[in-house]
């Protein structure tokens, strides 16, 4: 059964490789990035002229993440144009290169504020709706950089990546009784077919730069080869669109809560293997085990009185 799915950042790399995917595959799917009529109309165009060669239901909304006017706005139109919302993809992310010192506070604070905080705004427009009708899925595209290897020079991205995962973890449990599933998509370090590399930021204070460059001469043209060179030569973007695609495809309850796409094995799968156990086994301890499951017509919400009681 089609769905009616909103993605964020949806304008290039993994999501507009998963709108057109998702698209692909029968779905509804809203492709949401900002700027529709300056910088991103080329991009708008290119999804309307894929819509129309494959005649699949692939929209285009206004979405700026750093915008709480701006999230509402889209999801609004989404419900207005549709009449429903079944899926958020939490897709939109920035990219910063360079020594983490050089950074100011503020730049730091931005990087945060487009990957964790711009999720938070999305949420806050869409969740009334999906806690409603009392069912959904919120997909969080996250970063095998929150618990695999991560090489220097990518700090600020890492950092916002990891509270990103953190928020997500959250959100699962909190989210659960109101049989709203959570799946968190997992990429490597997929250096093509994305164009975080090409559109990454740098810090704009120069002056500790020629210290770090003495020391580490060519560190970052080093770690973007060699992360290259660790990609298997069969292993396209795309293998990260297919995932979402399937997760949006399980039946209701048998999603998984977390899914690596990840050809380089970096080593976050096996971590977040035995972190999620030791959620699951944590909350099982403390009766909170209904948490683990979204809440369906067969399972229903614990009664007030035995949530007090844990």
């Amino acid at each position: 059964m089609g769905r009616t799915i909103v993605i964020t950042g949806a304008g290039s790399g993994f999501g507009a490789l998963a709108a057109r995917a998702l698209a692909d595959a029968g779905h509804t799917v809203y492709a949401a990035m900002r700027d529709m009529g300056g910088r991103n109309a080329a991009r708008v165009a290119q999804a309307e002229a894929y819509a129309a060669e494959h005649q699949v239901d692939l929209r285009t909304v206004e979405l700026d993440v750093l915008s709480q006017e701006s999230a509402d706005a889209a999801v609004a139109t989404v419900l207005a144009e549709a009449g429903t919302l079944d899926v958020v993809v939490h897709n939109a992310g920035h990219m910063v290169t360079g020594p983490a010192e050089a950074f100011t506070p503020e730049e730091l604070a931005a990087v945060y504020d487009t990957n964790v905080l711009g999720t938070q705004r999305v949420n806050r427009a869409a969740l009334p709706h999906l806690r409603a009708q009392e069912h959904g899925l919120v997909l969080w595209v996250g970063s095998t950089s929150t618990r695999g290897g991560t090489p220097p020079y990518l700090a600020p991205y890492f950092a916002a990546k990891a509270a990103m995962d953190a928020l997500a973890v959250s959100y699962a449990a909190e989210l659960a009784r109101f049989g709203i599933e959570t799946t968190i998509v997992v990429p490597g370090a997929f250096t093509s077919g994305t164009e975080h590399f090409a559109t990454g930021g740098h810090p704009s204070e120069r002056t500790v730069l020629p210290a770090y460059e003495e020391r580490y001469t060519g560190l970052m043209d080093q770690v973007a080869e060699r992360l290259a060179a660790l990609e298997p030569a069969d292993a396209p973007a795309s293998l990260v669109a297919d995932a979402i695609v399937e997760v949006v495809g399980t039946p209701h309850g048998e999603r998984p809560f977390r899914v690596h796409v990840d050809p380089s094995n970096d080593g976050s799968e096996e971590v977040s293997r035995v972190a999620d156990r030791i959620r699951a086994e944590f909350l099982t301890r403390i009766g909170l085990d209904d948490l683990l499951t979204p809440r369906s017509p067969t399972h229903p919400q614990p009664s007030a009185s035995a949530r007090s009681a844990v």
